[in-house]
């Protein structure tokens, strides 16, 4: 549908001839040529001496001209069909470990082993693709954590940045600490009751400058809830094993990652496999349910563009018709001519 942002520019319409009756005539300093014999020579010609244009025709370009500019003034626009929009739900972090131990393939996806990365990519993407009206983002830790895709509506992009994430790109250890802190730091600026951090890991704190009890403090003073998640297999069910040949799953520090869930109001959860993971995100959906108030918003296509060069196109040609008026009306007779 077609309309103006702001109608009411047309009010200005008789501006021009409002100021011509209120300002008086320009004084062009050139002296006027009067003819005596001017009625001989209509008399000889058998008509009266005009302009070269009537009035009308002459004021009509400039008319027009400054109705386009009124037109693109008022900011004509194309308003398309309602369409939904996100609505404002949670804003959710989710802090994932991608130490060297998450590289383990303990786990199993379509009956076939897996590292433990990997099923968080299939099982989390899957997860961020049902978080509509959530605004989701994404923090990667190793021995530092950082930011890998900020609070956005665009989970297409976040699940992106989550499937590309790389063994080993934050540092081999694990700062739980830092990672908690860092999305405080994020979510503190965002409206309170809906600040929440999903983090998973598959060890203890080993790296980092901030402690993970310290830094769940600073969380719950944010009003921000914490869910964690212990990742990997139970040592007697793994045959895995790490460098020093022990199993990786022995690494799991649980009573840290339950007191920092406890302490801001989140709960942790074991996934041992991929269905008990499946099992965490249904119950995180529970806990955490999204906004479901419906919302929608009609798009705008601006289309001053269009008036606006075509008052440039005609001023151009006004400009020429000043500069170069006989060669303008030797083209006019040509055409004529051809017609």
């Amino acid at each position: 549908m077609f309309e103006f942002a702001w109608p009411w520019i047309f009010i200005l319409a008789p501006l021009p001839w409002v100021l011509r009756v209120l300002l008086p005539p320009a004084d062009s300093g050139d002296a006027a040529l009067k003819v005596s014999f001017l009625a001989d020579l209509e008399g000889l010609i058998g008509r009266r001496a005009r302009a070269n244009l009537p009035a009308w025709r002459q004021q009509a370009p400039f008319v027009l001209l400054w109705l386009l500019l009124l037109c693109a003034a008022a900011r004509p626009e194309w308003v398309g069909e309602p369409q939904p929009l996100p609505t404002s739900g949670r804003d959710l972090l989710l802090a994932v470990d991608v130490s060297g131990s998450m590289d383990y393939a303990d786990m199993k996806w379509e009956e076939e082993d897996v590292s433990r990365l990997t099923l968080v990519k299939h099982l989390m993407g899957e997860f961020i693709d049902g978080r509509r009206g959530d605004r989701i983002g994404l923090i990667l830790f190793g021995s530092q954590a950082y930011v890998q895709a900020p609070l956005t509506f665009d989970r297409e992009t976040v699940r992106t940045w989550l499937d590309e994430a790389l063994i080993g790109i934050a540092g081999k250890n694990t700062a739980i600490g830092d990672a908690i802190g860092l999305a405080v730091k994020r979510l503190r600026q965002r409206p309170a009751n809906s600040r929440v951090l999903v983090l998973i890991t598959d060890g203890a704190n080993t790296g980092g400058e901030i402690d993970p009890l310290t830094a769940a403090r600073l969380a719950a003073e944010e009003q921000v809830k914490i869910y964690t998640i212990g990742i990997g297999a139970d040592p007697e069910q793994s045959d895995v094993l790490g460098i020093l040949g022990l199993n990786p799953s022995m690494d799991l520090d649980e009573p840290t990652l339950t007191a920092i869930a406890e302490q801001t109001g989140g709960r942790y959860f074991r996934a041992r496999s991929s269905q008990e993971l499946e099992q965490i995100e249904e119950s995180l959906d529970h806990l955490e349910p999204v906004t479901q108030r419906a919302s929608q918003a009609r798009p705008a296509y601006s289309l001053y563009s269009w008036p606006l060069a075509g008052a440039l196109l005609l001023s151009i040609a006004l400009v020429c018709r000043v500069l170069w008026p006989h060669a303008l009306q030797q083209r006019s007779q040509w055409l004529r001519r051809r017609t």
